[in-house]
Order: structure tokens, then C-alpha cells, then sequence
């Protein structure tokens, strides 16, 4: 769900359907968390801003001037913020090295953060919850403290 958030835009088939649950609906009381926990999200999602769900995606993750919240994590991580960065080079060879290999990984920019997403989710539905566990915490998460 994250990861098609942060790939498709947000009226587009993929995407709509979750950004509508997510501003409209008691999703929360289905999450796997406390409510109270949860209620800051509920407000945020909850609350209209100047920009549409659109504008915020293109102006974030899409163009055409600089990026505020790039979504490589080597731009991130690495020292010099490039696309192809020592933490795309480790992410690779961790996934050599544990077997996984997904069907797009050709076409794949850097370590984008929404392909380290749903990665993470084919690796648990395979149930490789060590994978999943290393593949979050080694890579994806210390991307995800960036955008906090």
C-alpha cells in the first residue's frame, strides 16, 4: 500500500482507491495498531490543505524543478546524494546474496522507495519473514527516517 502511494499518482486506478479509504473512511479501526496511536494520521489525512493530493505528489516526487523529497534512498543515504549510490550497491548485493529477484528489476531507477516497499511486501506474502525483517531495517527505514 505504501509503496503504490509513493509510485502511482494519486487519481490514477491504483492509487485512488487507497487515498480515498485512507481521507474518508474508519480505516483505523481495521489497522493493527491503538486508535489513539493512530489518531494524529487520521487528522493529517483528514485535513484539507491548498494543494491537491495531485499538486503535493508531482511537486514531491515527480518535477519538473528540484525535488523537495526525492525518492531514491541512495540520494538520502549516500554521502554523495547520487542515484547510484553505495546503498543501491548494497541493497543489489543483499538481494543477490538472500535469491530475490522481481520481474521489473531492469527498468528499476536506484533504490526507489516505493520499490523497497513493495518489495518488502512480496518478501513477507513468500513468508521470508527474516528477508522481510533485514529488508526493512537495512533499507528501507533509514529512508523512511528522511521524510520524518
Amino acid at each position: 500500500m505504501l509503496g503504490a502511494l509513493f509510485y502511482y499518482a494519486p487519481e490514477s486506478a491504483e492509487a485512488a482507491p487507497l487515498v480515498a479509504v485512507l481521507t474518508n473512511d474508519s480505516w483505523e479501526t481495521q489497522w493493527p495498531l491503538p486508535e489513539a496511536s493512530l489518531a494524529p494520521l487520521v487528522t493529517a489525512f483528514q485535513t484539507q490543505s491548498e494543494e491537491t493530493h495531485a499538486q503535493a505528489w508531482q511537486r514531491l516526487f515527480v518535477g519538473p524543478w528540484a525535488l523537495p523529497s526525492p525518492p531514491w534512498g541512495s540520494v538520502w543515504l549516500d554521502r554523495e546524494s547520487v542515484l547510484f549510490g553505495d546503498s543501491t550497491l548494497a541493497l543489489r548485493q543483499w538481494m543477490r546474496e538472500k535469491g530475490i529477484q522481481f520481474e521489473n528489476e531492469a527498468k528499476r531507477t536506484g533504490r526507489s522507495f516505493w520499490f523497497t516497499a513493495a518489495d518488502g511486501c512480496v518478501v513477507a506474502e513468500n513468508g521470508r519473514q527474516t528477508e522481510c525483517e533485514e529488508l526493512l531495517a537495512w533499507h528501507l527505514f533509514p529512508v523512511v527516517n528522511t521524510f520524518s
